[in-house]
């Protein structure tokens, strides 16, 4: 039976991968607050650690999303949405801090046919081919 099941959408990550290089020494320190049970594994230290200093910078992030007009959190385009932007003659200037998500079904013409400008501060989920459209418009 559980393979009938289909996902409709697939779900975009929530999450995105990232690879950091550590001395000897400052690892074998996390290694050791993990093991004395302060955190579960290396992935929660780091993931700890980065929250701290964002909420450090609390006040300057906020100020600066304000600044620079950023989108925040996950901000999706439909092929109706490009549509739509294109029969109103609007080219659409995108600025998004957290995730873009351009719909599987956005031609790469449309793509660049509506989309002026494209600055995503976190991950961009796009075809290949829009991604190849819109190369020259991504800042």
């Amino acid at each position: 039976m559980a393979e009938k099941v289909h996902e409709l959408r697939p779900r975009p990550p929530e999450s995105e991968k990232i690879t950091i290089n550590l001395g000897y020494v400052d690892l074998g320190q996390v290694d050791l607050l993990v093991r004395e049970g302060f955190y579960s594994n290396r992935t929660d230290f780091i993931r700890t650690a980065i929250r701290n200093q964002l909420d450090r910078h609390d006040e300057a992030l906020r100020k600066s999303l304000a600044r620079h007009q950023l989108d925040l959190g996950l901000r999706r385009y439909s092929r109706a949405d490009l549509e739509a932007a294109q029969a109103a003659g609007d080219m659409l200037h995108i600025q998004v801090l957290g995730m873009a998500v351009i719909a599987d079904d956005v031609s790469a013409e449309l793509a660049r046919s509506t989309i002026a400008s494209l600055q995503v501060l976190g991950a961009l989920q796009a075809s290949t081919a829009v991604k190849a459209a819109l190369a020259d418009r991504i800042c």
